[in-house]
């Protein structure tokens, strides 16, 4: 059962989880395998998963929504005032609520891509809102799992959760660690690999019809920079969303989301 606590001091201990969240440059508890998810909804997708919760901070005035989540539930829960989590986190925080949690263990990229039909890898991804909009794309077109290298952002990072609503916890994902190649790891596994590009002599995403069996891996790269040159080269594919003369490409986020609905399984 969920244990009720009132917090009436933001210098309680036991809100240091959620400490000055602004300024501590630490955008989660790498080292003890925790995160934070901010926000109702977020807060409520973690509830309903499976996922460890550690604490919920919560404001008096939002309690009632999460009460029924929380009863059953062995978590502590913070209530503390308006100003109390203010003061706590170091801004304003509006939604008035935020959770601890704590990680999965993590996917061996091997296993990720032997149990999926359709995957998103991604290359150099850090930007937190593209990173967590290609998460909640990913989620609701049915692209079954995503693989990072290792110069893409964390998927637990508070500012990715809120943003991809809380998709990695329904989501699997995996890293490929330095300096593994991300073509020759897809390669490896038997994916066809798919390079997003805004290259006008890629054929056209529509236009791309694959074979049988074939299991399509995206691949998107970060914003401005986009896959590197010797990515677009090995893939067995480059494909272009077509668009208006006018504007040069789409955010990596809205692109994701075309090529998921082309591809992924809804």
């Amino acid at each position: 059962m969920a244990g009720f606590i009132e917090i009436k001091d933001p210098t309680d201990e036991r809100l240091d989880d959620y400490r000055a969240l602004r300024t501590s440059g630490r955008p989660t508890e790498s080292d003890s395998g925790a995160f934070l998810c901010e926000g109702m909804l977020g807060v409520e997708r973690l509830l309903d998963s499976d996922m460890m919760v550690r604490s919920v901070l919560v404001s008096s005035t939002k309690l009632d929504r999460l009460r029924a989540r929380l009863v059953d539930r062995d978590v502590k829960v913070l209530v503390a005032s308006q100003d109390v989590l203010n003061a706590t986190v170091g801004f304003n925080i509006h939604r008035g609520v935020i959770a601890s949690a704590w990680r999965r263990p993590p996917v061996a990229v091997h296993d990720l891509l032997a149990g999926s039909e359709t995957v998103a890898a991604l290359e150099g991804i850090s930007d937190h809102e593209n990173l967590g909009a290609i998460f909640r794309s990913a989620l609701a077109l049915g692209i079954d799992g995503v693989v990072l290298d290792a110069a893409c952002g964390d998927p637990y990072y508070r500012r990715v959760v809120r943003v991809s609503m809380g998709a990695a916890f329904a989501l699997p994902f995996a890293r490929i660690a330095a300096p593994a190649n991300i073509i020759d790891v897809l390669d490896g596994s038997g994916y066809s690999s798919i390079a997003l590009t805004p290259d006008p002599a890629a054929l056209p995403i529509d236009r791309l019809a694959l074979a049988e069996g074939e299991r399509p891996a995206l691949l998107l790269g970060a914003e401005g920079a986009g896959l590197r040159s010797e990515t677009l080269l090995r893939a067995t594919y480059r494909v272009r969303i077509p668009i208006r003369d006018a504007v040069d490409s789409l955010n990596v986020g809205h692109a994701a989301a075309v090529a998921f609905h082309r591809f992924g399984s809804v």
